[in-house]
């Protein structure tokens, strides 16, 4: 089975569907395996206070986090619930400290995120499809297409004010390190490929007139960096703050 929109540039770095889903696949496996290495890493961390350090191994860690989100583990006493909901998902502790930096926080977060599932879901249709299961991914594609879009703009909303931030706030400015840009500017270019990508295929603004045959490679470039940034990479970037953060209040209940 191959898929034209994903041909590529030319003869030479042409790629076929499947040679797209394996590359996805690889991505994954690159991803789970930063993130064994990282919890076994964590797990080398005390398991209580004044206790002894621990070999460190994946199972000490998930032993550790339970234990400190039980009711016998220190921390401020708040429910799961209420650090699911107001500390990770709301951010709220962002929010007390500047409702700014919240809000580019937060469509940052949420416009990754859903992007990220959307694209987990559509990965998981075309591999049932390719099982030979009756599904249409392209009808799946275009039920995804409005809120692919909507997520896409809350995402650019957040990212336009980090790039904002940066370059005219000065306190903002002294505190971006090189590792700051090269994420902030990774997530520009794969948002921007994006829009691009997908206003070439449907002829609207973001193509910027490009011709339709360009849409392949346009849509190539795309996937494969971002299965190369935003999954491949997070766990061995500064990106890892995003799963070690709420990690670490869900271990702390919350609080400040």
């Amino acid at each position: 089975m191959t898929m034209e929109y994903f041909a590529g540039v030319s003869d030479a770095l042409r790629m076929t569907f499947v040679q797209v889903m394996i590359l996805a696949t690889l991505s994954i496996m690159i991803f789970l395996y930063g993130m064994y290495i990282n919890l076994k890493k964590w797990g080398l961390g005390a398991e209580g206070y004044g206790q002894e350090v621990s070999n460190g191994n994946l199972f000490t860690f998930i032993k550790t986090l339970a234990y400190q989100m039980s009711a016998k583990g220190h921390g401020h006493g708040q429910s799961v619930l209420v650090t699911l909901v107001l500390d990770i998902l709301l951010q709220r502790r962002i929010l007390r400290r500047s409702p700014v930096r919240w809000f580019m926080h937060i469509t940052i977060f949420i416009g990754w995120m859903a992007l990220f599932v959307m694209s987990l879901l559509m990965f998981l249709v075309e591999l049932i499809y390719m099982a030979g299961i009756h599904v249409d991914p392209e009808a799946f594609r275009e039920l995804l297409s409005m809120p692919n879009d909507l997520f896409s703009y809350i995402l650019m909303t957040g990212v336009v004010i980090a790039i904002i931030r940066r370059l005219f706030m000065a306190k903002a400015r002294e505190a971006t390190i090189a590792y700051d840009s090269v994420l902030l500017g990774g997530l520009t270019i794969i948002m921007i490929t994006g829009f691009v990508a997908d206003g070439i295929r449907n002829g609207t603004l973001w193509g910027l007139g490009m011709h339709n045959e360009l849409a392949p490679p346009a849509a190539l470039f795309h996937v494969v960096v971002s299965l190369l940034f935003c999954i491949a990479y997070i766990p061995y970037s500064k990106y890892i703050h995003m799963i070690a953060a709420p990690l670490a209040l869900l271990a702390n209940k919350g609080g400040e």
